[in-house]
């Protein structure tokens, strides 16, 4: 009797074709992936570049805010007024750096003292302070949400990383001062300037640049009008430090 013998490249050639269909399937997964990937790279450092000569227009948590306040009953409302670098009081420039970032003109947009020091108090039940510095606010209010997530934290140093490439000091604290959020639907220096001492973000007294930068933690509790004694004692703490801060030229 004769014994059928089995070709063996026949048998390899079935077998490579079976797997074929995985092997494509593997390669087509890694292929869009890294182009998913350097896609998000060129997207996100285009963005950053182009707001270094672009205003931000709007930002997230303004249109949340509006939403909120439109809920509320009391109409869409968004408080703004953009003041270019030079235009900004040189009193509330140090007041922000004095109040919410003293490390700002030296640290590349993280200062790791701070966070720790933010971290033991918190852990030590003392009132809850963040370590976020000027850099890492500015990102987190320009390209993100203000809901806390360990994904908006790891974009948050992401693109705080890219603000500190791409931008300078002086671009970092305009954007800054004129975006976040300073009262019930107020942003920037120039509309809360008007809202809480009816006058231009450009003349802001020492004090009153204190007040605004004393309510930053929480704007939308507290008055620069009407200080409560721990925001009017900060608010000195910050003034008596004042003249001890330079500021981007």
């Amino acid at each position: 009797m004769a014994i059928k013998r089995t070709n063996s490249t026949t048998v390899r050639k079935k077998s490579n074709s079976r797997k074929s269909p995985v092997k494509n399937w593997w390669q087509n997964t890694v292929k869009w992936t890294l182009r998913i990937i350097l896609g998000f790279f060129a997207l996100t450092i285009f963005w950053v570049i182009a707001l270094r000569f672009i205003n931000p227009p709007v930002t997230y948590l303004m249109i949340k805010r509006g939403f909120e306040w439109k809920a509320a009953g009391k109409g869409f409302k968004i408080e703004k007024d953009w003041l270019d670098y030079d235009e900004l009081s040189t009193n509330l420039k140090k007041a922000a750096i004095a109040g919410e970032d003293a490390h700002f003109m030296t640290h590349n947009g993280f200062d790791t003292k701070a966070i720790m020091e933010a971290f033991e108090k918190n852990q030590d039940g003392k009132p809850l302070r963040g370590g976020s510095t000027i850099s890492q606010q500015t990102a987190k209010n320009v390209f993100l949400w203000p809901e806390r997530s360990w994904v908006r934290k790891g974009l948050e140093t992401y693109f705080t990383a890219l603000i500190e490439i791409f931008w300078s000091k002086k671009r970092i604290l305009e954007v800054y001062l004129n975006v976040i959020e300073m009262g019930q639907g107020v942003y920037g220096a120039e509309a809360a300037a008007q809202y809480y001492f009816n006058k231009s973000g450009k003349s802001l007294t020492k004090k009153e640049a204190a007040l605004i930068i004393a309510i930053l933690p929480n704007p939308r509790k507290w008055d620069a009008r009407r200080p409560s004694t721990y925001v009017n004692s900060r608010a000195n703490s910050i003034v008596r430090y004042l003249n001890h801060y330079t500021v981007p030229e």
